[in-house]
């Protein structure tokens, strides 16, 4: 005797279609995040704020992100820093710069704003440090850690002891220099960040054990 297949597993099987995400739109979104953060913190920032700036209703958001948290957390994912191709300029103080040099850039403008709007937030708010830290700083910190790394390699300088805490050692400086200065980060012209980026090398280099050479 055959059977039949029944209609309800037929159903149940096949896969759903639903109407495939606006990249567009979830790009304006979180553009409108980060214009309503720099506004008005994490603390008065609203979806509803947030959709308007976008133009869209907050239930178009809401189907994307379930919580402002969420949403933050996304926007911070797309403005989170590339690790980047590790610099190799032969010497440890060539290296440094350029990752000095990187970090001062990242800290202006969107990439800045942002952070400065949430660092206050993340104190108390486990789950947002720990997203801020995976899209700023961690990528940055493995940076230091390979340049470090190379150099010992070569025998420019001696090992060094707990390598996870040399992105702190190193970038902790410029980081506060930007985040507790008065000054918005889109205030901040690239050629300051550089500056900045430059004056503090000697002193990340001696954190490390290494020697300035003068080089540009």
């Amino acid at each position: 005797m055959t059977h039949s297949t029944s209609p309800s597993r037929t159903t149940e099987s096949a896969p759903r279609r639903g109407r495939p995400r606006d990249a567009a739109r979830d790009r304006a979104l979180l553009d409108a995040t980060l214009a309503v953060l720099a506004e008005s913190g994490y603390g008065g920032l609203t979806t509803a704020a947030v959709a308007a700036r976008a133009g869209v209703s907050t239930a178009t958001l809401y189907r994307r992100w379930s919580s402002k948290e969420d949403l933050v957390i996304a926007a911070a994912a797309v403005h989170a820093e590339s690790e980047g191709t590790l610099p190799d300029t032969g010497t440890l103080e060539g290296d440094l710069r350029i990752v000095l040099r990187d970090k001062a850039a990242a800290m202006t403008g969107e990439s800045g704003r942002l952070m400065r709007a949430l660092i206050g937030e993340a104190a108390h708010n486990t789950t947002l440090a720990e997203a801020l830290t995976a899209a700023f700083l961690q990528p940055v910190y493995r940076r230091v850690e390979g340049v470090v790394r190379r150099a010992v390699e070569r025998g420019e300088i001696p090992p060094v002891e707990d390598t996870d805490l040399l992105g702190e050692v190193v970038l902790g400086p410029v980081m506060s220099r930007f985040l507790l200065t008065p000054r918005s980060p889109d205030e901040v012209d690239p050629a300051t960040a550089r500056e900045t980026a430059d004056h503090l090398l000697p002193f990340a280099l001696r954190a490390v054990g290494g020697k300035t050479g003068g080089a540009c």
